[in-house]
C-alpha cells in the first residue's frame, strides 16, 4: 500500500491550474467583447466602432503571452497595456450615441473583466488576490478617464465589482479547502503507516503462531503423553534447539535450511546490517524487526544504496528528532524489499525543511530512486517520523543463476 500526495496537488501545479482557469475567463471575456462590438457595428453601420475591436487585439496577444510564459513582466505588461486598451475601447463606445451604452452595459464591462483576470504569478492566496485587485483598479481608472473624456455621465459599474468579489471569494474558499486538506494529510499518512505495519506484523505473528504450534506445543504434548516415571531427558536437546529458534530470527524466513544459512550470511554482510551497526556505535538504540534476511534478495548495488539511505535516516534521527531510539522494520516479497525507519521524536514537515536538510532529499530519496526504488515520508510535528524505503528485489532465477 502506498499513499502520497498526488502530483496535481503540488504547489506549482496548483498555481498553474489557477492561472489557466483565470486566463480562460479572460480570453472568453475578450472574445465576447469582440463579438459584441461586431454585433453593435452590424446593427449600427453609421457608428464607428472598429477602433474598439482593434483595441482588444493587444490585450489578446499579451494575455496569450502571460498564459504561456507566466512571469511578472508579462503580467505587469498586460495590466499596463490592457488599461490603455480598455480606455480606448470604452472611449470608442461612449463617443457614440447613448443607446449603445445604455442598451448593453454588460458587454461593455467585459473588457474590464478581462483585465481583472490577469492571473499573475506568485504563491499564496494574498498574492493572487492582489493581482486581481490591481487589474480591477487599472480597469476602473481607465474606464473612468474614458467616460470623463467622452463627456458622458459616469455610472457605477456593479458588474465588474461583483466579478472581483466572486473571484476573491472563490480564491479564499479554495485556500481554506487546501489548508484543511494539508492538516488532515498527516493523519492519513499515519493511518496508512499503521495499516502497513499492522499487515507486516500480522504476517510475522502468523509465522510465530505456526512455529509455536510446531515446536513448543508438540513438546508439551509429548511430555503430557509420556507414561508416569518415563525419563524426559531425551527431550531436553530438541526443546533447547527450538527455544533458540524462537529467540533468534531464522524462523522469519520461508527458505529451506540451506538457503536460510546463506541468507543469514548475506544479512550480516549487507549494507543494511552495516548501517545499523554503525548507527548503534553512534549511540542510537535501534530495534531491528521483521524479515531481516530479505536483504539477500537485493543485488549489490541496491543493497549498498539501501544501507546508505537507512544510515542517513538514522543519522537524521540522532541529529533532528530529539530522541536516540529508532526501529528498523524489514519485510521482503518476491517483487521488493521494504524497510521502514520509525522514530517517536519531534517530527517535521518535509515541505518546510530548511536548505541544510539535504540528507533526506539527496542521501535518501535520490539514492533510492537511482536504483529503481521509492521513498515515502510520514511525519507530523510532535508525533514522530516514519520513512518507508522500497527497493526492487532480484528475481529468484537471477539469484540462483548468479550464485
Amino acid at each position: 500500500m502506498t499513499l502520497g500526495l498526488p502530483s496535481h496537488l503540488a504547489p506549482q501545479s496548483i498555481n498553474r491550474s489557477y492561472a489557466k482557469a483565470i486566463h480562460a475567463v479572460g480570453f472568453s471575456s475578450l472574445i465576447g467583447s469582440l463579438l459584441a462590438t461586431f454585433a453593435f457595428q452590424a446593427a449600427s453601420p453609421d457608428d464607428v466602432l472598429w477602433p474598439a475591436m482593434i483595441a482588444l487585439l493587444p490585450m489578446l496577444a499579451l494575455l496569450w503571452l502571460d498564459d504561456r510564459r507566466r512571469s511578472s513582466f508579462y503580467a505587469a505588461s498586460y495590466l499596463i497595456v490592457g488599461a490603455a486598451c480598455v480606455y480606448w475601447y470604452i472611449l470608442t463606445f461612449y463617443s457614440q450615441t447613448d443607446p449603445i451604452v445604455s442598451s448593453d452595459a454588460f458587454s461593455i464591462a467585459l473588457s474590464k473583466i478581462a483585465l481583472v483576470m490577469v492571473g499573475g504569478v506568485g504563491r499564496g492566496v494574498s498574492v493572487r488576490i492582489a493581482w486581481c485587485v490591481a487589474g480591477y483598479a487599472a480597469a476602473e481608472i481607465a474606464s473612468t478617464l474614458a467616460i470623463l473624456r467622452s463627456g458622458q455621465r459616469y455610472e457605477f459599474d456593479a458588474t465588474t465589482l461583483l466579478t472581483v468579489a466572486a473571484t476573491v471569494g472563490i480564491l479564499s474558499l479554495a485556500h481554506l479547502s487546501r489548508r484543511r486538506s494539508r492538516l488532515s494529510q498527516p493523519l492519513l499518512y499515519r493511518a496508512a503507516r499503521d495499516e502497513q505495519l499492522a499487515a507486516m506484523r500480522y504476517r510475522i505473528e502468523l509465522k510465530a503462531a505456526a512455529l509455536m504450534h510446531d515446536t513448543v506445543l508438540s513438546h508439551l504434548a509429548a511430555i503430557a503423553g509420556a507414561a508416569p516415571g518415563t525419563p524426559i531427558g531425551s527431550l531436553r536437546d530438541p526443546i533447547e534447539r527450538d527455544l533458540q529458534i524462537l529467540i533468534g530470527e531464522e524462523w522469519l524466513s520461508d527458505e529451506s535450511p540451506e538457503v536460510d544459512s546463506r541468507s543469514r550470511t548475506d544479512w550480516q554482510q549487507s549494507g543494511l546490517f552495516a548501517a545499523i551497526q554503525e548507527s548503534r556505535a553512534m549511540g542510537i538504540d535501534i530495534e531491528s524487526t521483521g524479515d531481516l534476511s530479505a536483504v539477500s534478495r537485493l543485488d549489490r548495488e541496491a543493497s549498498t544504496a539501501l544501507g546508505l539511505a537507512v544510515k542517513q535516516c538514522l543519522v537524521n534521527v540522532l541529529r533532528h528528532s530529539g530522541t536516540d531510539r529508532a526501529e528498523v522494520a524489514v519485510y521482503g516479497s518476491e517483487a521488493e524489499v521494504s524497510v521502514m525507519v520509525i522514530d517517536s521524536g519531534r517530527g517535521f514537515s518535509e515541505a518546510d525543511a530548511g536548505a541544510d536538510r539535504l540528507g533526506l532529499r539527496n542521501s535518501v530519496r535520490r539514492r533510492i530512486e537511482s536504483v529503481g526504488g521509492a521513498v515515502q515520508v510520514w511525519s507530523t510535528p510532535g508525533r514522530g517520523t516514519s520513512i518507508m524505503i522500497r527497493v526492487p528485489a532480484v528475481r529468484p532465477s537471477l539469484v540462483e543463476g548468479g550464485s
